[in-house]
């Protein structure tokens, strides 16, 4: 599952929509469901080093920063990073460092993570099985892959012009996971975002996929 559209591009985009992404509460519903749903599907400790990939302005894991031990905040938009630093200083956040970072394009961490999430971003990544295997080889055995995104849909949510996947079919994903390495796959429908259309209302339903690197 590949496609030519440049991330850096991405990046500028979401840049951006920074300064404004918080406003939205569509977003902050989405980071609250998607982490109440981990939190439910992973058992979370507070030794637990976590990876939040696609990180935007922190909506899934300031919710989870609690439960968990050091969070790596990773970004390629650099606006959205700023975002997260401005909050965690304002929180007094401990446990939350920031990286730009594009998994594609630069050098993995060199540590290794116990939980990896990702939400909303999977779509964004040209090519599904790459990213797939790098963060296989980021987590620790036993370690957890936490994915939330849309299930496949018709090109109309971003609209057909913008260049990313139209969501994903679960069990090809799964599949795809599965030849990556991991193991452990489930899957759960965590809500469904509501869009206005000319023809009228539409629900893109979002999963929530979990899978574990085998081990101990």
């Amino acid at each position: 599952m590949t496609h030519t559209q440049p991330t850096k591009l991405d990046a500028a985009h979401f840049d951006s929509k920074a300064r404004q992404w918080d406003d939205n509460p569509v977003f902050r519903e989405r980071g609250l469901k998607i982490a109440d749903a981990i939190r439910k599907a992973v058992p979370l400790r507070r030794h637990m080093n976590a990876l939040d990939y696609g990180c935007g302005t922190g909506l899934l894991s300031f919710p989870l920063k609690d439960e968990l031990g050091a969070i790596l905040m990773a970004d390629s938009s650099g606006g959205m990073l700023e975002v997260v630093n401005e909050k965690i200083a304002a929180l007094g956040v401990s446990n939350m460092a920031t990286l730009q970072l594009d998994l594609l394009a630069d050098p993995p961490p060199s540590k290794k993570f116990d939980l990896i999430v990702t939400a909303m971003t999977l779509h964004h990544v040209p090519d599904t099985d790459h990213i797939l295997h790098i963060f296989h080889d980021l987590l620790k055995p036993g370690g957890y892959l936490c994915i939330a995104d849309l299930d496949q849909e018709d090109g109309s949510f971003h609209g057909i012009e913008v260049d990313v996947h139209h969501g994903f079919d679960q069990a090809d994903l799964g599949r795809r996971a599965a030849q990556a390495g991991f193991a452990d796959l489930q899957f759960q429908t965590v809500f469904s975002i509501a869009k206005d259309h000319a023809t009228g209302p539409r629900d893109y339903p979002v999963f929530l996929m979990t899978a574990r690197r085998a081990g101990a």
